[in-house]
């Protein structure tokens, strides 16, 4: 978990700058888009490695799921960085609804951690003797 919010205060940080040059005017690194996209891309691995090992672990130590909060809070959470990645991918200038919705999503997508972080530290809870 600690990767992917590591990779998500990255996209803020790359998301902003590229933001700010292109408010300004000014030209942006050639390096930057990649390097957002890049991070983006890592990020969405991580959370579906996160909802895999998720499951695995809850099936196994429980034998079903949805015994708390934290699995729609994780499926909320794949749902919003998927749709940010769709999004993210849609922007142009032929698509100008494309960015807004990229920046709602990922404002939600705070939301989302902040969420799935307290339910999971409370499932952790529940393994800690």
């Amino acid at each position: 978990m600690g990767l992917s919010l590591t990779a998500y205060v990255l996209l803020i940080a790359t998301g902003g700058w590229m933001s700010l040059t292109r408010v300004q005017g000014q030209p942006r690194p050639r390096w930057l888009r990649p390097l957002h996209y890049g991070i983006g891309g890592t990020m969405v691995g991580l959370v579906l490695l996160l909802l895999a090992v998720g499951l695995m672990g809850t099936i196994g130590y429980y034998g079903n799921l949805g015994h708390s909060a934290h699995l729609p809070a994780g499926l909320a959470v794949v749902s919003l960085t998927i749709a940010s990645a769709w999004s993210a991918s849609q922007i142009s200038p032929k698509r100008p609804w494309a960015r807004p919705l990229h920046v709602g999503l990922n404002v939600a997508l705070f939301l989302g951690f902040s969420f799935v972080t307290f339910t999971g530290w409370l499932v952790v809870q529940k393994y800690l003797p």
